[in-house]
């Protein structure tokens, strides 16, 4: 927002509360077009809240589904997307003490955090590591919390262990492989197209699988023909039965996702139909009888849970702190080219995170003036 647009001096960074700025509002459901740049009045912080000026935004996958209207939730449009930011605390709302102006922070929410200025709950904002970019702030809560409760609340992660790992190359993908490395000799099976199998051997994967081309149920088999300790699913329908049946003894299934709905632009109802049709499904004593566990992850039914959630960013921070972790940045796009943004994860050409910022990247002038 330029300040030739505000008559007279521009308004104290404090107060704000008629400044204009800009958000990314998605104005209904359907194609990448729905998500357009919109001019916004926001209000100072209320009390509890703190103002942020965002500089870093994450897509995630949740995202891509929201548009489409196939995620529960996001509140209905017009409304402005978006679950995680980082960027600086400009104001203070009234009884916020663990904050302060000028502290850089990341952002967790159920949506809305797709613009210049969010105003959030003090709770829902967690402090940046030393030495973090907001790019890779941008990067870290939703992926890695996701990845890191799956892995070690749910999987129960131990040394000699091996997990398989699908869309390996996407944000869960990769912040699971990172994870995994922290735990001895885990060997990781990751599904991703052809192309992106030499980055994924580079982090860490032992056994890449072009799922396009190879079932890559037959494939882990062929490697270890009792299975794998660990199957993360963020596809459902039929790949959730699959991996149930991929699980040795005392294995433990984690679905978390229903990628397989996102075929095209649009909501496609055959996909839904078949997915619905496919849904794994086994009662108690089946299961007791198979000494396999089945559990459901959803980060977003989260949002009461300050304690929990706070207490593994905590965790991830002291990684982060210690290099056993970083994310790892695949694009980033202004807030005006979120078309393209989106296009890139939804058509899985991206290895790591697509980030959005409010303006366009400097790096070119700053390449310029040296």
């Amino acid at each position: 927002s330029s300040p030739e647009k505000a008559p007279g001096p521009a308004p104290p960074a404090g107060g704000g509360e008629a400044a204009e700025h800009r958000a990314l509002v998605l104005t209904g459901f359907g194609g990448y077009e729905k998500v357009k740049v919109q001019a916004r009045r926001g209000g100072g912080p209320r009390p509890g809240e703190v103002s942020v000026r965002v500089r870093a935004c994450g897509l995630n996958f949740a995202d891509l589904m929201a548009r489409q209207g196939l995620y529960d939730r996001l509140p209905p449009p017009p409304v402005c997307p978006g679950m995680e930011c980082a960027g600086t605390v400009r104001a203070l709302g009234d009884g916020v003490r663990d904050r302060q102006v000028g502290d850089k922070v990341m952002v967790l929410a159920r949506s809305g955090l797709w613009q210049e200025v969010v105003n959030v709950p003090a709770s829902q904002t967690f402090l940046m590591p030393e030495g973090m970019s907001f790019e890779e702030a941008a990067a870290l809560l939703v992926n890695y919390i996701t990845a890191y409760m799956i892995l070690f609340d749910f999987g129960n992660l131990r040394p000699n262990q091996s997990v398989l790992i699908h869309m390996a190359a996407g944000g869960v993908g990769t912040a699971a492989i990172q994870l995994c490395k922290t735990v001895e000799n885990v060997t990781i099976f990751g599904t991703a197209s052809a192309s992106k199998h030499d980055s994924l051997k580079e982090s860490g994967v032992a056994y890449p699988i072009d799922y396009r081309t190879m079932d890559y149920a037959e494939e882990v088999r062929k490697i270890s023909p009792k299975g794998v300790d660990i199957v993360l699913d963020p596809l459902g329908g039929s790949d959730t039965s699959k991996a149930f049946n991929l699980l040795k003894p005392m294995g433990k299934l984690i679905t978390y996702g229903v990628a397989n709905l996102l075929t095209g632009q649009k909501k496609n109802l055959m996909a839904m139909a078949k997915t619905w049709w496919n849904q794994f499904s086994i009662n108690a004593l089946q299961l007791l009888h198979h000494n396999k566990a089945v559990c459901g992850y959803h980060l977003g039914y989260m949002d009461e849970e300050f304690e929990l959630v706070g207490g593994v960013v905590a965790k991830l921070v002291n990684l982060y702190s210690q290099g056993k972790i970083k994310p790892k940045i695949d694009s980033v796009w202004p807030f005006d080219q979120v078309a393209d943004a989106m296009r890139q994860m939804q058509e899985k050409k991206n290895v790591g995170k697509v980030i959005l910022v409010p303006e366009a990247p400097k790096e070119e002038s700053k390449k310029e003036e040296n």
